[in-house]
């Protein structure tokens, strides 16, 4: 479990100092928790704290009982944390076996034989095993996440921080990536966080949404897709100017009668012809960050 308590980071110092994270509290329990919120919301900074990589300038952080605050406790977290960063520093010229092997290392990992053997079980599990002796700096993008969930696997941690990991992937590549984080999630904590809605929706039974270091949310993707109910509406129309009355535009999509859209608002458009429609979590965060 992570419990995380009045949490609060200011970068800088005096009149310069800017804050990045407002008196934050969570409680995240195993399973996959989803930590959505547009980019420079904060979500980075908790997760580099979360990992033990930056200092919170007020609240606390336990984890499994162990206080961050506490240099001890935080050594020993090591072995229970595995961390993928949006931007992960790979070695090119290593293949995919040597890089995974260098970070098992550094993780504690000593005997050579079990080493070996964590190491084609991770490979395996990220689909890596065909290419595991390729050099990376001939990997694709979603190749490359793989190797980064593959290190961040390696030492089985019982903590799993991922920040934006699907972020650039194709299609087929993020696809593949959610599976691999949902089978994963069965007898850990996965804390993933992402500016993509469709990966909290297909992923987490908890979430929370992060604003301007602010939380604005707590609960279950349905919950939040609950707030936007009543205030959903389709609306089909042949004339170029955009609805207004306050509305957000979802969607846009033409047609051979027109130009549909997807509106979530306050009130209903003036124009007669829309219909009220069933929300999804898009349209939930949508209201909620209007709110």
């Amino acid at each position: 479990m992570i419990d995380i308590r009045n949490l609060t980071k200011f970068y800088g110092k005096g009149n310069q100092a800017v804050r990045a994270l407002n008196e934050v509290t969570l409680q995240i329990e195993e399973g996959m928790f989803g930590l959505l919120g547009p980019n420079g919301a904060g979500k980075t900074t908790l997760m580099r704290i979360l990992a033990g990589i930056v200092q919170p300038s007020r609240g606390q952080v336990v984890i499994n009982g162990l206080d961050l605050s506490q240099e001890k406790d935080k050594q020993r977290l090591k072995a229970q944390l595995g961390y993928l960063p949006q931007e992960l520093g790979l070695y090119p010229d290593l293949s995919a076996r040597e890089f995974i092997d260098y970070m098992a290392i550094l993780k504690g990992m000593h005997t050579d034989s079990e080493r070996r053997k964590r190491i084609r079980e991770v490979l395996e599990l990220a689909g890596l095993q065909e290419n595991a002796d390729r050099k990376i700096k001939g990997f694709s993008g979603g190749m490359k996440r793989r190797v980064g969930i593959a290190q961040a696997i390696v030492n089985d941690p019982r903590i799993l921080i991922v920040d934006e990991p699907t972020a650039g992937l194709d299609p087929e590549e993020r696809i593949r990536f959610r599976n691999l984080l949902v089978k994963m999630a069965a007898d850990r904590v996965i804390l993933l966080s992402t500016h993509i809605v469709e990966d909290i929706g297909l992923t987490s039974q908890k979430m929370a949404v992060l604003s301007h270091g602010d939380i604005q949310f707590v609960g279950s993707p349905s919950e939040l897709i609950r707030k936007a109910e009543g205030h959903v509406w389709e609306l089909t129309t042949t004339s170029t100017e955009k609805p207004d009355g306050g509305l957000t535009i979802v969607s846009m999509l033409h047609q051979s009668d027109g130009i549909r859209y997807r509106l979530v608002g306050e009130h209903q458009p003036a124009d007669g012809s829309a219909k009220a429609v069933k929300p999804g979590l898009e349209d939930g965060y949508i209201r909620l960050m209007h709110q």
